[in-house]
């Protein structure tokens, strides 16, 4: 049998060895394929012949391409994104927007260890292009997020016989560092109390209420008065002769529990704000409110009718709650900020918005609600997310720990 491996020379006089494999058919046009390799050394050309045919005959040959990243996830994203909602399946391109400008124009199968660890590093350090200073380093979160939708790409291309390894899978996401750490996750009781009582006097102490009641941002945005069921006494107030008694609220015979539906959010999608409906059939839900929220929600009915009535016909009569004073509904990122800055006045631990909604659901579960029931009123869908993604601990929480070894362990 004749020799695959051809010798020949250059006109260099170089000497380099050359070998045409069949690589089977092409996947589009269907025909027999062969592909010609040229390499410098006889073994090299033997170790290459022998391993292309091994894979040719398992299927797993990686024949050579020029797609860069960006083609790959322009194919891979839709699919992936197809039936979620607008704003989680634009957190998946945002995740990726890093990547495809740092090594997007880049070929696939070229993109090597280092390349990702230097598109980390960037990052890091200076990828910051909006949200903060530009030029300064992204969060730990992001550049996890980032490197984690990347991986998911490139192993999709690596099942369709794109890549011969995932590459991305090498990398380490970066570990946690004091800055980062520095950022609670939930607050205290005490803290709780804490803001609220700067939030007390704030005009929006209804919304603060709702989302440390474990509401999401696009939940207290998107509530609108029509969505609340006003409690009340069944028969008058018979102290003050006013079915609606402020001063009585939430005690006495024939008391009924003021009630909202979440039936719509209001949230931010490529750059946007949108009115759309939760995120799945469990997001929608009625909840009974607490006296103090209801009470608030009240009083900031009653402001507004008079905000109303000072702007006259300026005024924006939207239906929706948590708005300016003409009426206007708050931006998302408005909300967050102010939640910000109450905060600082309030003198309480940094936790972002959404850290208000872990810390419902962390002191519900301390209070030995059921979680089944905390799952139901999140507006989850399994109480296993529940309990792996919002149930947190305190430091202050590890004394229960001591004193219930002290009592294990106590010799009478």
């Amino acid at each position: 049998m004749a020799d695959p491996i051809k010798k020949i020379t250059l006109k260099d006089g170089t000497t380099r060895y050359r070998f045409v494999v069949d690589i089977g058919r092409d996947p589009v046009t269907g025909k027999r394929t062969q592909k010609t390799y040229t390499v410098g050394l006889r073994r090299e050309a033997v170790a290459e012949l022998v391993r292309i045919k091994s894979q040719t005959a398992q299927g797993t040959y990686v024949r050579p391409s020029e797609m860069v990243l960006n083609q790959h996830l322009e194919e891979w994203l839709p699919p992936v994104v197809r039936d979620l909602e607008a704003s989680s399946a634009r957190n998946y391109a945002d995740a990726l927007r890093s990547a495809q400008e740092r090594l997007g124009d880049k070929q696939l199968q070229k993109i090597t260890k280092n390349d990702i660890e230097q598109l980390v590093t960037w990052m890091r350090t200076s990828g910051r292009k909006r949200g903060g200073e530009p030029g300064t380093g992204l969060s730990r979160r992001t550049v996890a997020l980032t490197l984690g939708r990347l991986t998911a790409a490139l192993e999709t291309a690596v099942a369709e016989g794109k890549l011969v390894r995932n590459v991305a899978k090498l990398v380490k996401p970066p570990k946690k560092t004091e800055q980062d750490q520095r950022v609670q996750e939930t607050w205290s009781q005490d803290h709780v109390r804490q803001f609220l009582a700067t939030a007390g006097k704030e005009r929006l102490h209804a919304a603060w209420r709702m989302s440390l009641d474990g509401l999401r941002r696009g939940e207290v945005l998107g509530l609108r008065w029509s969505m609340i069921e006003w409690g009340s006494f069944a028969e008058a107030c018979t102290a003050h002769r006013e079915k609606w008694c402020e001063l009585c609220y939430g005690v006495g015979e024939g008391y009924r529990t003021t009630t909202i539906r979440i039936e719509k959010t209001r949230v931010l999608v490529e750059y946007k704000v949108i009115e759309k409906d939760p995120k799945s059939s469990n997001g929608k839900r009625t909840l009974p409110l607490d006296a103090a929220t209801a009470a608030a929600l009240r009083a900031l009915w009653v402001r507004q009718a008079a905000e109303k009535l000072a702007v006259g016909a300026s005024y924006a009569d939207t239906g929706w709650v948590v708005v300016d004073e003409l009426g206007e509904p708050v931006h998302p990122e408005w909300y967050s900020d102010e939640f910000e800055r109450v905060r600082k006045r309030a003198g309480v631990p940094r936790i972002v918005l959404h850290g208000a909604r872990h810390t419902a659901i962390s002191l519900m579960e301390k209070a030995k609600v059921p979680i089944s029931i905390i799952s139901k009123w999140a507006g989850h869908y399994d109480v296993k997310f529940t309990y792996s993604r919002y149930v947190h601990a305190t430091d202050e929480d590890l004394h229960e720990g001591t004193a219930a070894l002290a009592a294990l362990y106590k010799i009478s």
